[in-house]
């Protein structure tokens, strides 16, 4: 008989129950996938899915994300399975989030500017 794993739908994990992020520079998919909480089949898909989502590849297309990419996956994750957004309403959310941060720094500028 075959054991439940972390990955069964009825074992859901929220964001807060995450194990840490470990401070490396690169993560497997592997490492990704236990510290995200979803199988490394389904964040080969969000790749597809999501273009600020572009882990590097080396040799053997073996796939190395960086801490940013595994802090992005997490808010994918918490988009889809705890919000119960869409992949496409994500996807329209992270872009929104983008053009607020870049509309922020350019106002930040310009304060800068201004105060000189």
């Amino acid at each position: 008989m075959l054991e439940k794993t972390a990955f069964d739908a009825g074992s859901v994990l929220l964001s807060s129950q995450l194990p840490p992020i470990p401070s490396k520079r690169y993560f497997t998919i592997g490492e990704v996938s236990e510290l995200c909480g979803v199988r490394s089949h389904v964040l080969r898909y969000w790749e597809q899915e999501f273009a600020q989502l572009s882990p590097q590849k080396r040799r053997g297309n073996r796939r190395y994300y960086q801490h940013h990419e595994v802090v992005l996956i997490r808010k994918i994750r918490a988009l889809l399975y705890e919000e119960g957004f869409t992949i496409s309403g994500a996807r329209n959310r992270l872009d929104e989030a983008r053009g607020e941060l870049r509309l922020r720094d350019e106002l930040q500028a310009v304060l800068q500017i201004l105060s000189k």
